[in-house]
């Protein structure tokens, strides 16, 4: 044979399949040029020099993780169903005389002629564009967007080794498949697996049981910190459910809708119910893909959109002023020190200061158990139950809100931020009296509330030091020291503000040799980190939500153009036995309806379900409004239904023009 008779084959066949292979390149293109592209950020070293640059690149090495794995997973699956369409004609060459070792030659061309084409025009893509999500990452991060262009060769690198050992084993799958099938296998092998299959109840019902097991996971599920690994066993709790649901459940549905004459033998529904159930077992696996990446889409979307919306909100819970300072055991010269140094600093740099307030405090953990609190000598967050106790003098109260309390022994004012009451409780083997459950408190910190219940227990002088002396016994090496604490605010333009937060803080610790327990936060600082965090989990979420949308495009076209082809020969039929064109195409769309809007419908249950765990999830990042989450949903689930209805008219036509 003429040497180029393969390779011109090969093209041949490519362009004449077109209408399968043009989607799968565009998506092999876009999932290599995604690849690069986030790839080349995390490596970008113009990323480094900026405020929470680890935060950054470390979101964006998730990211390039998640997009490797799932262009695996995604372009073996779509390799795998283009295959399946192609049996058929792969089966005719070999009955005309072709040997497998010839088809298996068209087979690596094409592989080499589709690989080298997507990945160089992938790559290509990836590098025009790099710069301008480069610009769009950097403007939702808040950073100033540097000049200049950046080519990645260790990327280009990556992503060609990534995606042709992606294309490498399609081939060999594809070899596989041809090397164990006869000729006869291969010429129907696009119409195998049309036996009506049997009901599985078992799995239907193992399916009702996984759903609703993540279901009454994500419902019960109160504490932040659980909800953060319980999150994870319910999402693959429901991925089962969801698929065993498709595969079983639908199938029972669609028999027992078959077993209603009254309801099946209607023209409509005969001929929809009927080739649904025909064919369900491929149908269900294609559908539960679509109903969990929508679901991805809605989740990641809606979540980090909400996020990035209510950034200045989870900045005023975690630094509700501009400048907060806490020392641990701090010296008996140190608090004055740290007011001299933020008067001395006002006046050089011209700031006022305004609500100032400090106080001393000691903090330790103890677990709740209905009014009494355990310490077991462990003053550390072991328990979900955990408690974070403050305990303040009553001179440091009236320091703080101008209020005189006085107070009998072992008598306290107490103060729950999850608004826990109560009359009494035991600390130590000692029994303390509530006087008065406070319904304020001027210096909670709402954030720290959000991980264990926090509780301010005000108290004489003398009952705190009894406490003190306790827990030092209790604890030992792990026991809590007396800490300090300064808030106030400062006047000025964002830059002001963070100049001299900076000024006070290289003043205060340039003058000491070691400092072992300090924590400075400026509220501008901490919006800088907070911008690079939640920034970049919008940037991501933004950039797998389009990878997964235009996963789940494809995935429905695919099943109609398949589904278009199946049905062709059998709705002709109807057509001739006497159906008439508008019957049919009746039939059609009530058929695509059910199909096609069923894994929407799901995927809108899926996060109904979930959405009272992601308002706990968070609440680790600070955010509290829970109708900014809602909003930010329902326009997601809003938008994303219109690009699925608009999907589904142009699916929809494709499929009748086939089935016509």
């Amino acid at each position: 044979m003429n040497k180029h008779f393969f390779p011109r084959l090969a093209l041949i066949n490519i362009r004449k399949n077109g209408k399968f292979y043009v989607p799968y390149m565009i998506t092999c293109i876009s999932t290599v040029a995604m690849f690069y592209i986030m790839r080349m950020i995390s490596l970008n070293e113009g990323i480094e020099n900026m405020p929470g640059s680890y935060s950054v690149v470390t979101i964006l090495m998730l990211g390039t993780i998640v997009i490797g794995i799932f262009s695996v997973i995604f372009l073996f699956y779509t390799n795998s169903f283009l295959m399946k369409r192609r049996k058929k004609e792969i089966g005719l060459y070999n009955i005309l005389g072709m040997e497998k070792k010839h088809i298996a030659k068209i087979l690596f061309y094409e592989t080499l002629f589709i690989g080298t084409a997507t990945i160089s025009v992938g790559l290509m893509c990836g590098i025009l564009f790099s710069k301008l999500i480069f610009m769009l990452l950097f403007k939702i991060l808040h950073f100033t967007i540097p000049l200049g262009f950046f080519v990645s060769k260790v990327s280009i690198v990556t992503t060609s080794v990534l995606f042709w050992g992606i294309f490498l084993l399609n081939l060999l799958y594809n070899l596989m498949q041809i090397h164990s099938s006869n000729p006869i296998d291969l010429l129907k092998g696009s119409s195998t697996g049309e036996k009506e299959p049997k009901s599985k109840n078992i799995l239907a019902l193992l399916g009702i049981a996984a759903t609703g097991a993540g279901y009454y996971i994500a419902l019960v599920t109160k504490s932040p910190l659980s909800a953060m690994y319980l999150f994870f066993i319910a999402v693959v709790l429901v991925i089962i459910g969801t698929y065993c649901l498709f595969t079983a459940g639908s199938i029972m549905i669609l028999k027992r809708l078959k077993q209603n004459k009254n309801y099946y033998y209607r023209t409509k529904n005969f001929t929809s119910i009927s080739g649904m159930i025909y064919r369900m077992k491929q149908n269900a696996v294609g559908l539960a893909n679509i109903c969990i990446l929508s679901t991805a889409v809605l989740v990641m979307v809606s979540t980090t959109v909400a996020l990035y919306m209510g950034v200045d909100e989870q900045l005023e819970n975690r630094c509700p002023n501009d400048v907060t300072i806490t020392l641990g055991n701090p010296k008996d010269s140190e608090p004055g020190e740290i007011k001299d140094i933020v008067n001395k600093n006002a006046q050089k740099l011209g700031r006022n200061i305004s609500n100032m307030f400090d106080y001393q405090y000691l903090e330790f953990y103890a677990e709740r158990d209905g009014d009494r609190f355990i310490t077991d000598g462990l003053n550390s967050v072991t328990s979900t139950n955990i408690s974070d106790l403050y305990f303040i003098t009553t001179e440091q109260y009236k320091k703080i809100t101008g209020e005189d309390v006085s107070l009998k022994d072992r008598e306290v004012l107490f103060y729950s931020c999850s608004k826990n009451k109560t009359d009494s409780f035991t600390l130590f083997d000692n029994n303390y009296t509530v006087k008065n459950n406070l319904d304020e408190f001027p210096i909670k910190e709402d954030y720290t509330a959000v991980f264990v219940d926090v509780y301010y227990i005000v108290a004489e002088e003398k009952d705190v030091k009894e406490i003190y002396e306790k827990q030092l016994s209790e604890f030992k090496d792990d026991a809590a020291k007396y800490s300090y604490y300064a808030a106030f605010d400062v006047d000025g333009s964002k830059d002001e503000k963070k100049a001299f937060a900076d000024s006070i803080y290289r003043d205060f610790t340039g003058s000491k040799e070691e400092i072992v327990d300090f924590r400075f936060e400026s509220k501008q600082g901490l919006e800088e980190e907070f911008y690079a965090m939640i920034g970049g989990f919008l940037f991501l979420g933004i950039f797998l939500g389009l990878l997964f949308l235009s996963a789940t495009v494809l995935i429905i076209y695919y099943k109609q153009i398949s589904e278009g082809y199946d049905d062709r020969e059998r709705f002709e039929i109807m057509q001739k036995v006497g159906m008439s064109r508008s019957e049919v195409k009746i039939s059609i769309k009530s058929q695509i309806i059910k199909v096609f809007f069923l894994p929407l419908v799901m995927a809108i249950v899926h996060i109904a379900a979930a959405f009272k765990m992601i308002t706990r999830l968070l609440l680790l990042f600070n955010l509290t409004n829970v109708w900014l989450f809602a909003i930010c949903t329902a326009v997601t689930i809003a938008v994303f239904a219109v690009i699925y209805f608009i999907v589904y008219t142009l699916t929809a036509r494709v499929y009748y023009k086939i089935v016509q």
